[in-house]
């Protein structure tokens, strides 16, 4: 059975249209052939905010059907007015479609204030003193050590030393073309390492001896080496241009080399001779040679 509502819409329900909403009176026949009402528009095709197409209630129905107001939440509201937007936070004057505020961050959207920044940290920089605002004295805080340069090594203690002599006999025999320096004082070198090169500097070759014999021009570049176990100390020649010679010293200059790349000890008495002129003497050194 169908019913008839006041504004002409079929509808199975006899109380109220299942078409507009309006009430059904109980007396309410149906017409005989009433013309089919215009489809009603969907939700989805309709446009927020608008009334479906009907002739709406009768009047003195007492029946009023409100689709004016859009249920969807995120539905777009009314276009946003001309003219700066004033931020209520901080009321800097912002674009008028503007989402953030430009000088604080607050949402216009959601109305949420903007983050507080972090507090600045109290902990003073490693290695630095925070001092209390008083000044007070006792009440300065230290963070970590900062590590500094590392501090200089102290030198190793002076045990042995070598003699560097200008040998007139040594340099007779050497034929030299160089003239002979004036015999003299010898210089003497501390011997702070227990393997000692014996030579001239080479700057450009990195050559930097312990025991620099420059002046001499016939000691070579690399000429020997001077080695100790802290008791005993050897001699060894580095293949050079004029050899490598020990004497004793109380006899005559040498007149043989020694291999070159064998270490040969030292005696007590023994001397080393090189170059044009040089004679080298390995001794213990004094009391005040070691304190200096």
């Amino acid at each position: 059975m169908t019913y008839t509502c006041p504004d002409g819409h079929t509808s199975t329900a006899g109380d109220y249209c299942d078409v507009c909403g309006a009430p059904i009176g109980a007396a309410t026949a149906s017409p005989p052939a009433a013309a089919a009402a215009p489809p009603m528009p969907s939700a989805s095709s309709a446009p927020p905010g608008s009334v479906p197409a009907s002739s709406g209630p009768a009047a003195g129905s007492g029946s009023v059907l409100d689709l004016g107001t859009p249920s969807d939440p995120g539905a777009p509201g009314p276009a946003a007015a001309a003219g700066p937007r004033t931020c209520p936070n901080c009321s800097a004057e912002n674009p008028a479609d503007a989402l953030f505020c430009e000088d604080c961050g607050y949402d216009f959207t959601t109305g949420q204030l903007p983050r507080p920044l972090d507090p600045p940290s109290l902990t003073p920089p490693a290695g630095v003193a925070a001092s209390s605002p008083d000044g007070a004295a006792g009440s300065t805080v230290l963070g970590p050590a900062v590590p500094g340069p590392a501090d200089p090594v102290p030198p190793a203690p002076v045990d042995w030393v070598v003699e560097v002599w200008v040998d007139p006999d040594w340099y007779a025999a050497q034929d030299a073309a160089d003239p002979c320096p004036s015999p003299g004082m010898p210089i003497v070198v501390p011997l702070r390492e227990h393997s000692i090169l014996v030579g001239r500097t080479s700057s450009s070759r990195n050559i930097h001896p312990q025991v620099d014999l420059s002046a001499d021009t016939g000691v070579s570049r690399r000429h020997a080496q001077l080695s100790t176990d802290g008791q005993r100390w050897w001699v060894e020649d580095l293949q050079s241009a004029n050899g490598t010679y020990v004497g004793d010293s109380g006899g005559p200059v040498p007149t043989a080399p020694i291999a070159p790349g064998r270490k040969l000890e030292l005696a007590d008495d023994e001397r080393v001779y090189l170059g044009a002129w040089t004679r080298l003497v390995v001794r213990a050194a004094t009391s005040s040679e070691r304190g200096a």
